[in-house]
């Protein structure tokens, strides 16, 4: 049986989360110290990565979210090299609950898009002169919970803490 349009009624309620789009925003690999930065190092670098989730509502059931990486490797105090990435989608999410969308959109969203993030900077990193960097895997859930600890211990009170 159908709902008159040709789908199951079953259907129409179901969950969706559908990529409309995906993009990279801002993109900046750094080499400064080339071509001295290329040659054999005597140790490997430090390699420092930061990475941030951000969210926009476009509309009701559309969001764009933003996948920002940042990174430098260091060898003895010196840059080899730096860059940072802003990677973004548009998302549509229907039928879902109201207390599941924040988390699907921080945690889902950038799920999907962290591995183009990971090949645009392997990539860049590679074309700089470096062996690419391949990032490890990323928990999302982790990260969510950890921005949302952070967000509760700066709403409370400071007599409170």
């Amino acid at each position: 049986m159908t709902n008159g349009n040709g789908t199951p009624p079953d259907a129409a309620q179901a969950p969706q989360l559908n990529v409309l789009a995906q993009y990279t925003k801002d993109l900046s690999f750094e080499n400064p110290n080339a071509p001295s930065s290329l040659q054999q190092q005597s140790q490997p670098p430090q390699i420092n990565i930061q990475i941030n989730v951000g969210a926009n509502n476009l509309s009701e059931t559309e969001f764009e979210v933003t996948l920002s990486v940042e990174g430098k490797a260091e060898t003895a105090g010196k840059l080899m090299f730096s860059f940072e990435l802003a990677y973004a989608g548009v998302f549509r999410i229907a039928n879902v609950p109201k207390e599941n969308l924040h988390p699907l959109v921080m945690i889902e969203c950038p799920r999907l898009l962290f591995p183009f993030a990971r090949e645009i900077i392997a990539t860049a990193v590679r074309d700089g002169g470096f062996p690419p960097l391949m990032l490890d895997p990323v928990d999302f859930v982790g990260l969510y919970r950890q921005n949302m600890e952070r967000q509760m211990a700066a709403q409370q009170p400071a007599g409170q803490a």
